[in-house]
């Protein structure tokens, strides 16, 4: 089923090849979570990824020099915006703003690719983390800055963190606050890859494009499976593998896959 591409507030979204773009739009605060329109954008783009069949991949990646600078500081110091008012307050703006990002992205059927131009700051890195294949410009930089500011991750990042690079370096990035480069990134697992600036969007759309090109209900499934497998016992992982299964032998795109692989061993 097609839909039209919602029309965006803070960020920009393109579609072609069956590769969606969505691109934070607001350099001038160095595309902020908090205070801006970015948050309601990325879940109406996840909302209407699920509900299209034409889109495959999902890449991310930011305008300007930054990826995404998590919470808006200003309005921190002001006590302002999200940031107002006494504990149930805060607690019922972060159930009703930031953390309908992380449900809206763990819930996304396609893959998500994140193209990091910049520093992934705070909510930023965690937004980095809710993707699951992270590409990162040689001029990222990467912080769980969280308690530096007195605060915890808000937004789930502590849920995501440990389940991409393990519970002891996690631990330790969140507890230490420290912000580390590209490479170290690389080293720790966070990123599949560094590039340089000028071809950070032709490695992601690559990646992309490899998966864009594979059959999209087996695509989709696919993950599913991937992100159900860790929180599973094996023999109702394997009941579910064994559904799934059934259900790609009986689509059109498994049997048009099949006659074009034996098309090529006959040549």
């Amino acid at each position: 089923m097609s839909q039209a591409v919602p029309t965006l507030t803070d960020a920009t979204l393109t579609l072609e090849n069956r590769v969606a773009t969505l691109t934070l739009n607001r350099h001038d605060v160095r595309n902020a979570l908090t205070g801006t329109a970015l948050v309601d954008d990325i879940v109406a783009t996840a909302t209407w990824i699920n509900h299209t069949s034409d889109v495959s991949v999902l890449v991310i990646t930011g305008a300007g020099s930054a990826f995404c600078a998590g919470g808006n500081v200003k309005d921190m110091a002001e006590r302002s915006g999200d940031f107002a008012g006494d504990v149930a307050d805060v607690a019922e703006r972060y159930r009703r703003g930031i953390q309908r990002m992380p449900l809206a992205l763990s819930e996304l059927e396609v893959p998500i690719i994140a193209a990091i131009n910049g520093p992934a700051i705070g909510a930023g890195f965690d937004l980095a983390n809710m993707a699951d294949i992270r590409i990162a410009s040689d001029q990222a930089k990467f912080g769980e800055t969280f308690l530096n500011l007195g605060i915890i991750p808000g937004d789930g990042g502590a849920w995501f963190m440990q389940r991409q690079i393990g519970y002891q370096r996690a631990f330790e990035l969140t507890l230490s606050g420290r912000v580390i480069s590209a490479q170290e990134a690389l080293a720790y697992g966070v990123v599949l890859e560094v590039v340089e600036p000028d071809v950070l969007m032709a490695t992601a759309m690559e990646h992309a494009a490899r998966i864009a090109a594979q059959p999209p209900k087996a695509t989709r499934l696919t993950k599913r499976l991937m992100k159900m497998a860790p929180d599973m016992e094996l023999k109702a992982f394997l009941d579910v593998c064994a559904v799934f299964q059934g259900m790609c032998h009986n689509e059109p795109e498994h049997l048009e896959a099949v006659q074009q692989m034996l098309a090529r061993m006959k040549k």
